[in-house]
């Protein structure tokens, strides 16, 4: 029996290594992605960036505004962090061969137990109304053409796997209960299961052994199921789970509207400004103020925050609904903007990946092959998109960058928009009206 329980500990740190590794690989190729955007500081007013974190990740402030969908988030994320502290006893127990370790808590154990059960619970009424929002009742921002495909299955699997979890927890725990009743072994009376304790009858009839081998089955399932889904969480769009954090921290702080220059363009007004310049002299032997490339066409133009937005966007579509380029029938959907940039970017590191850490160019780019022309410039640039994410993406810090590249590297503006800056030379306003004739409406 010891050389059992032995070897069980040896299998079970093997899977944690396995499951543990392969995890930390997938966060380094993350984090190698992310790095390849361009330099950004955002370390300013650190005291406002951990309340904005407080309060938007881990307080879900953003997500309430819509209260039906925010309140069953709440749950579903309070859920997952029971079974990250429910792993820590899982893993001590399964190394050392232990059995709720923690139970030494008394009072507080019990509490604790069953108010993980009864979290559960909630966790399955809420996927449920969640699941019948996606595909019976098919709500406008779930059923658009951008999440047709493995968007659409991502969603569902991760839906189906928080049932298969809790259902397991709730399942072993029932066991688990039974097997105290019946004074089995190592099955001391301990814990509270408010829940799990309409389950146990189901066990009538078996015989210890058999309950012995379920609550096994149900606690080796529990675990595998938890290190899958950890895993699977970066082929998913549940990666905000992690990355809320720090996108959140790291998000802009200025007042929405204001956009940010180009600094060598900066450089260049001010010198044409200044009435000491030589407009002669040669330029400034800093290279670095002189960029390669103005805006962006591709993920690596972009800095390292908007990446990370990409990583991090959730896919709940809320910024797509509120835009009103899209409501007015538009192509544009930010939703569809922040996941193309992300499988861009997933594209880009296949490539780094394949070519022994060189990024060979492969003829792709995100502007064009992703996103078209004709989506950047139905965005009105009015931040809606902005106001409305639950976790501070800005997708028209995107739209932005590639406008500027479409205009400064390729004049490829609209026909529209560049007879407005022509008449702006010319006259002075957007209008073609000479300035001398611009009041003459009175007249009439």
């Amino acid at each position: 029996m010891y050389i059992i329980k032995y070897l069980e500990s040896i299998f079970f740190a093997i899977l944690l290594l396995a499951g543990f590794g392969y995890f930390t690989i997938n966060v380094k190729k993350i984090i190698r992605n992310i790095k390849l955007g361009k330099e950004i500081d955002r370390s300013n007013n650190p005291s406002t960036r951990w309340k904005n974190m407080a309060m938007i990740a881990l307080g879900q402030s953003k997500m309430v505004k819509r209260p039906v969908a925010g309140l069953l988030h709440i749950i579903v994320y309070a859920g997952f962090i029971i079974i990250n502290l429910e792993l820590l006893e899982i893993i001590i127990d399964g190394l050392f061969g232990t059995h709720r370790v923690f139970s030494f808590m008394g009072g507080f154990y019990n509490f604790l137990i069953g108010s993980f059960e009864i979290l559960a619970l909630l966790v399955l009424v809420a996927v449920l109304v969640f699941w019948t929002r996606r595909n019976i009742i098919k709500l406008k921002r779930f059923i658009s053409p951008d999440l047709n495909g493995s968007p659409k299955k991502d969603a569902n699997i991760i839906l189906y796997f928080e049932v298969v979890l809790m259902s397991l927890f709730l399942l072993m725990n029932a066991s688990d209960f039974w097997l105290q009743q019946a004074g089995v072994n190592h099955f001391t009376s301990v814990g509270s299961f408010p829940v799990s304790h309409f389950i146990a009858p189901f066990f009538n009839g078996m015989n210890e052994s058999t309950v012995m081998m379920l609550e096994k089955t149900f606690w080796w399932l529990h675990i595998i199921g938890i290190l899958i889904f950890m895993n699977y969480l970066y082929f998913s769009k549940h990666l905000h789970i992690l990355l809320a954090f720090p996108n959140t921290y790291y998000a802009d702080l200025n007042a929405k509207g204001k956009l940010d220059n180009l600094q060598s363009v900066t450089n260049e007004v001010k010198l044409m400004m200044d009435p000491n310049a030589d407009p002669f002299a040669a330029p400034p032997a800093d290279a670095s103020a002189v960029p390669s490339k103005f805006g962006a066409s591709d993920v690596m133009d972009l800095n390292w925050i908007q990446l990370l937005n990409a990583y991090t966007c959730t896919e709940c579509g809320r910024c797509t609904s509120a835009c009103p380029a899209n409501q007015t029938g538009k192509k544009l959907s930010p939703r569809k903007i922040m996941m193309d940039t992300r499988d861009r970017l997933e594209e880009v590191g296949r490539n780094i990946d394949k070519n022994k850490g060189v990024f060979i160019p492969d003829n792709v780019s995100l502007l064009n092959n992703y996103i078209t022309t004709e989506e950047l410039w139905a965005c009105t640039s009015c931040n809606a998109c902005v106001e409305e994410c639950p976790v501070n993406i800005s997708p028209l810090s995107i739209i932005i960058d590639m406008r500027r590249y479409l205009v400064m590297e390729q004049s490829a503006a609209p026909q529209s928009l560049n007879a407005m800056m022509a008449n702006i030379e010319n006259n002075g306003a957007p209008w073609q009206y000479n300035q001398m004739d611009r009041l003459n409406w009175k007249e009439e």
